[in-house]
């Protein structure tokens, strides 16, 4: 398989009701919050860790970063009795990762890396409901903290030159799409069942020069109604104009923009985006093999 040889910029869209997005085991495992501007967020080694499950238990990839081995040093003992090198694990060719030979550490850069995911709105968190967990220990009790309504955004990016050292491919990012959209229905756990995938878009470049702003600062919701009130994806539209205009200022660097919308959301701009990529747009089947 071919290196990439072209830059991405990544805009990933979801929305958590009643649900814990990121518990913060330093605070009770209350979703994690930005309680200046009561903002919901999300690390993105939570969303890494959501596309590392789909790998390995859905798709049936080796991955390097597992359940199945605790630290750097067992990871790559477990890839040498395997037989493998770090190129063969989907999620090092991806986003990277650091292991440990002849005793010293050492690390792979990741070609496709996040920011911090935060929410669109103003977040409300529901009151705790005390629950009863049971541990190899025996059973214990904590808290139950999740958010009311939450819209949250990631931006990311895919880098080529970085790409070279892990082998990252075609094939690769073409799984990446639709891993990205089909990951959080499939982590159906007690505290992340409630997390549904909106709105994804990579904006590929024809190069591997080119690079974006965030793509989160030409977005903004429109409610009619007060940010913490909103409880459901029918109460708000997403206005992407700011960000079909940016984009369009980059239209002659850009070869595709691949993308998959839920019917469900409303998006003010959208037809400005598909008119301005007239045959630029590829959208994105999750549901093919």
């Amino acid at each position: 398989m071919m290196t990439i040889t072209n830059n991405s910029e990544i805009l990933f869209i979801y929305d958590a009701k009643m649900t814990n997005p990121n518990g913060d085991m330093d605070n009770e495992n209350k979703p994690r919050m930005d309680y200046d501007t009561d903002t919901n967020l999300v690390s993105d080694v939570r969303l890494k860790r959501y596309l590392r499950d789909y790998f390995e238990k859905q798709l049936g990839k080796p991955i390097f970063v597992t359940e199945n081995a605790k630290d750097a040093k067992d990871r790559g003992a477990q890839i040498k009795k395997d037989g493998k090198s770090h190129k063969d694990m989907i999620d090092c060719r991806m986003f990277g990762a650091v292991f440990a030979e002849t005793g010293a550490s050492d690390h792979l850069t990741g070609p496709i890396q996040f920011n911090w995911g935060y929410s669109l709105n103003k977040v409300e968190l529901s009151d705790s409901n005390t629950i009863t967990s049971s541990f190899s220990s025996g059973e214990g009790v904590g808290k139950d903290f999740r958010v009311k309504y939450s819209v949250i955004a990631f931006s990311g990016g895919i880098n080529a030159k970085t790409a070279e050292g892990t082998g990252l491919s075609a094939e690769d990012i073409g799984v990446f799409d639709k891993a990205v959209i089909n990951s959080l229905p499939f982590c159906r756990t007690r505290s992340k069942i409630g997390q549904t995938p909106r709105l994804y878009l990579r904006v590929e470049f024809a190069d591997n020069k080119a690079f974006l702003k965030d793509l989160r600062e030409y977005l903004s919701l429109e409610t009619g109604k007060e940010e913490y009130k909103v409880r459901n994806i029918d109460e708000f539209t997403l206005n992407i104009g700011g960000l079909a205009g940016y984009l369009k200022r980059f239209e002659g660097k850009i070869l595709k923009i691949h993308f998959w919308k839920d019917d469900m959301l409303k998006l003010n701009g959208w037809d400005e985006l598909a008119q301005a990529f007239k045959g630029k747009l590829s959208e994105v089947n999750p549901l093919e093999p």
